[in-house]
């Protein structure tokens, strides 16, 4: 254990020099959360300022129908209203931005309204613009303008607008502010954290693997009075160390760019810190330690096939794509914790993290996750072992 320990302090010396794997470690997962959510932030309160101020150019073809509704429109200071806009050149002018949105009523509108039966008003909008501004401000007219007409009808009959409403729903939600919240922000998050861990893990990995070869520094470890096994623990050891520190200080960032939000309302603020209490950080972690171990001996393996840092950065390139696919597939609507994604890698973390920051999690499949992990992370571990022992791996020439 002793001889682990020193070949430990050794390699974490040597990372510590890395600048990419210290930025990985610290820099990278503290920032992302604040500067993610400062960015969505800014730019969300931009737009909507601009949306809920810019003036709307409206053309306007009622075809010498609802006169009421037109008149609406004209006195509205946030509208701008073109009345000699032909109807088919409509289209054209929206698409080119020359307008906002058109609204055009039927010939027969007025006719059909006396007779109570229902007219048509046909709404032109662009909804790739402005957050679909247009759509949602003339729309809002649109139905002040139909509930007035429905009002009308109702005391031209003599008759309570309450006989079309025969069933009252009275909607009563039993999941709490935090569980609500935890099934949506709780899936999100364990993307970052799975990325960021692989990350953390991947250039320590490459660096004490193939960096070495290139550096002719691994030739002087492995003739040392210490076996290979004991070399392999340690330079995993570190590894695992980086992914692990790359989850925490994502924790911390994430915490961080809450408290500096203060545009978030104040029971999501206080759901957002039961989300984070100590255990449910503990438990996350918990989970994400036998998963770092996978992906560290994983990466190791493939470090010490390559015969240069470049070459490991090609073959682990395409292993981005292979995390995160499961991990996707865990943000997706459906898809829940059970007795058969429990024992798929990566899925499992992704899914019993959102349940764990819901609250929700159940304490065997927990259990499930668990044994499946930490068999993963040995059989890794065995593995690269294995793969260690073999010189023709190690100095391996085609």
């Amino acid at each position: 254990m002793k001889t682990i320990l020193t070949i430990f302090k050794k390699e974490f010396k040597d990372i510590t020099r890395d600048r990419r794997s210290m930025m990985m470690m610290f820099i990278i997962p503290m920032l992302l959360f604040p500067l993610l959510f400062t960015i969505a932030a800014v730019f969300t309160t931009r737009q909507a300022q601009k949306v809920r101020t810019k003036t709307l150019v409206v053309a306007l073809i009622t075809n010498g129908n609802a006169e009421a509704f037109r008149e609406i429109l004209l006195k509205r200071d946030d509208l701008k209203i073109r009345e000699d806009i032909a109807e088919d050149i409509i289209p054209q002018l929206i698409r080119s931005d020359s307008i906002d949105a058109a609204i055009r009523v039927e010939e027969q509108f007025d006719a059909q309204i006396a007779d109570l039966q229902r007219g048509q008003i046909h709404l032109y909008f662009k909804s790739s613009r402005d957050m679909d501004a247009s759509r949602n401000r003339l729309t809002s007219l649109i139905r002040d303008y139909e509930n007035q007409i429905v009002n009308d009808r109702f005391q031209r009959l003599a008759l309570d607008r309450m006989i079309v409403d025969p069933v009252q729903v009275r909607r009563h939600d039993i999941a709490s502010q935090r569980e609500r919240i935890g099934k949506s922000v709780g899936g999100f998050l364990p993307y970052i954290f799975v990325i960021m861990c692989f990350m953390g893990c991947m250039y320590p990995a490459l660096d004490l693997g193939a960096g070495e070869k290139e550096r002719a520094t691994l030739e002087t470890l492995l003739v040392a009075p210490v076996s290979k096994i004991q070399i392999l623990l340690g330079k995993c050891g570190v590894i695992v160390l980086s992914g692990f520190a790359s989850i925490a200080n994502s924790f911390i960032g994430f915490f961080i760019a809450v408290m500096l939000q203060r545009e978030i309302v104040a029971r999501i603020l206080d759901a957002l810190q039961g989300m984070f209490e100590i255990s449910s950080i503990l438990l996350v972690l918990s989970l994400c330690l036998p998963l770092t171990i996978f992906f560290a001996a994983a990466l190791m393996s493939v470090s010490i096939f390559a015969k240069s840092f470049k070459e490991a950065q090609s073959i682990v390139a395409p292993l981005n794509i292979i995390v995160i696919i499961p991990v996707f597939i865990g943000l997706l609507p459906g898809i829940e914790l059970n007795a058969i994604t429990s024992l798929i890698p990566v899925l499992n973390v992704s899914l019993a993290s959102k349940e764990i920051f819901a609250g929700t999690i159940k304490l065997p499949l927990l259990f499930e996750v668990y044994a499946s992990l930490i068999a993963l992370a040995a059989l890794s571990l065995y593995g690269c072992a294995r793969w260690f022992e073999r010189e023709s791996t190690i100095f391996r020439e085609t």
